[in-house]
């Protein structure tokens, strides 16, 4: 699968649609959104219970179908905290609770991590184990190990099957999945992209923002286009800190606002973002920034921004040779801010 940033080309060079391959797209484990929304599931059913029986809390009254459904995206620590409620729910969870074993057996597999030595079919195995005690998270890397081996339908029917349990990582890549396919059905993928964005899905937002934006499957809307990348930018996006900068620099969906813009194309420079290390650059050295440039300048280069690297020249013979050397170490111990991707 693939993403893009910037959707359009601009009248000048600096905002050209770039390519951003991804061989593995992944959930976004960071997101907290999805976590919350679990827990109050339970608090609510729990409280419910509590309400109406105070002295008796029939907690076993909930089928285990139901329950492994409300279940089937938890991670393990949730999984361990609702199988205290009692012991029907710690019996209903036990496939769940496995599965996470086999979910954890086959990312060791997939990354050679933990011992074991790296392999794919091993890998698949565990997660398809997994899959099928119902964890949607075990589904969704079964999926991708599936869409890695070129076996795509089979990928998709992994990723549908997690999507229609909620899974919002299921929902993304189940909408990238129809944008991708031949020929590709643009209704689909926006109705998923736009679930997992509900759901607080980061990757999410950015794919349906550019759908927005380009009018891909939806009416071209640059104000909720803006709003969506806001959103994504916020929950720790990198290629979204871009596009937001860009839509206050152009006035695209925001009123134009040149602080905003540099406040965002700066965040994207430090988590690591090599065009806008390299707008950042530039920016600093119109201001006379001259070593601070070049740190940025330095950055962008080393990513692959060939321009940055003639800009860069230029301001280091302009610089002491103590000076050069010093922004040279800053940009050797220069560390990218984490992000969501």
């Amino acid at each position: 699968m693939t993403d893009r940033t910037w959707p359009h080309r601009s009248e000048t060079p600096h905002f050209t649609t770039l390519p951003f391959p991804i061989k593995n797209p992944t959930r976004n484990h960071s997101n907290p959104t999805h976590t919350h929304t679990r827990t109050r599931h339970f608090q609510s059913f729990k409280k419910h219970s509590d309400n109406n029986n105070n002295h008796h809390r029939d907690y076993a009254s909930l089928p285990n179908d139901v329950l492994t459904k409300i279940a089937a995206n938890f991670s393990l620590p949730d999984l361990q905290t609702t199988s205290l409620v009692c012991k029907s729910w710690r019996d209903g969870l036990r496939p769940l609770r496995e599965a996470m074993l086999f979910l954890r057996w086959g990312k060791r597999f997939k990354h050679g991590r933990g011992g074991v030595k790296m392999s794919l079919e091993k890998a698949l195995d565990s997660f398809l184990k997994g899959a099928a005690r119902g964890s949607t998270l075990a589904m969704v890397d079964a999926g991708l190990v599936y869409w890695e081996m070129g076996k795509k339908e089979e990928g998709v029917a992994l990723y549908r099957r997690a999507a229609e349990l909620g899974d919002p990582a299921a929902q993304c890549n189940l909408g990238i999945s129809f944008l991708q396919a031949e020929p590709p059905n643009v209704k689909e993928a926006v109705k998923w992209l736009y679930q997992a964005s509900l759901a607080g899905y980061v990757r999410g937002q950015y794919q349906l923002a550019l759908c927005l934006h380009r009018g891909i499957g939806t009416d071209q809307n640059l104000s909720e286009a803006a709003r969506w990348y806001l959103r994504a930018a916020v929950g720790g996006y990198v290629r979204a800190m871009y596009n937001v900068s860009l839509c206050y620099s152009l006035g695209k969906g925001f009123m134009q606002n040149h602080r905003q813009s540099r406040k965002w194309m700066k965040l994207a420079a430090d988590h690591g973002h090599r065009k806008a290390q390299f707008e950042h650059g530039l920016t600093l050295f119109s201001e006379g920034q001259m070593m601070k440039a070049v740190v940025y300048l330095e950055l962008a280069g080393r990513g692959g921004e060939t321009a940055a690297v003639h800009v860069k020249n230029v301001i280091l013979q302009q610089l002491s040779p103590t000076s050069r050397d010093r922004a040279l170490t800053l940009a050797d111990n220069w560390r990218a801010l984490p992000s969501s991707r």
